[in-house]
């Protein structure tokens, strides 16, 4: 479980420099997307499809699972469109500061949620609370003291009278 979930932070660790990259080969912010896309539906549709073909697993679409899956499925997309908004708003010259940004939220959003689901059948201990507020800082701290890459400089030309 947890390597898993190790490898998941190193994927999408990775995913805002090398959307980056793919972002000024392409020269594009809208071509990357797409390609995320596709990679998406192909990884998902394979990969989904060799899961459940080796646990003997069937989806009905009449489920109501199918539909909360479906709807974690465009709360994704529409995660990739922001962080693809946040690249195309100047995101690409400082991606480290993005990824740290989008994850700290990230955590920081999904401790909100459990706390509104479970705040009346259990107390909520106070290391929630000092973890909510450490990864806050966190991520203000790596957002200042992440190395940026700067645009080249070059000298002002001379001017002879």
């Amino acid at each position: 479980m947890y390597t898993y979930a190790l490898l998941t932070g190193l994927f999408w660790g990775c995913y805002g420099p090398a959307l980056a990259i793919a972002r000024g080969q392409l020269k594009s912010p809208w071509a990357p997307y797409l390609a995320i896309g596709i990679a998406y539906l192909v990884w998902a549709v394979v990969c989904g499809w060799i899961g459940m073909k080796a646990r003997g697993e069937t989806i009905s679409i009449s489920n109501p699972g199918f539909w909360w899956a479906f709807g974690a499925g465009t709360l994704g997309a529409f995660g990739a469109l922001s962080l693809t908004l946040a690249m195309v708003s100047g995101g690409s010259q400082m991606p480290q500061v993005i990824m740290a940004m989008v994850f700290g939220s990230a955590v920081l959003v999904a401790a909100v949620v459990a706390f509104i689901q479970l705040h009346n059948e259990h107390h909520v201990p106070l290391g929630l609370w000092i973890g909510i507020v450490a990864v806050a800082g966190g991520v203000i701290l790596i957002s200042y003291n992440t190395p940026v890459k700067h645009p080249v400089r070059t000298a002002a030309p001379t001017v002879r009278l």
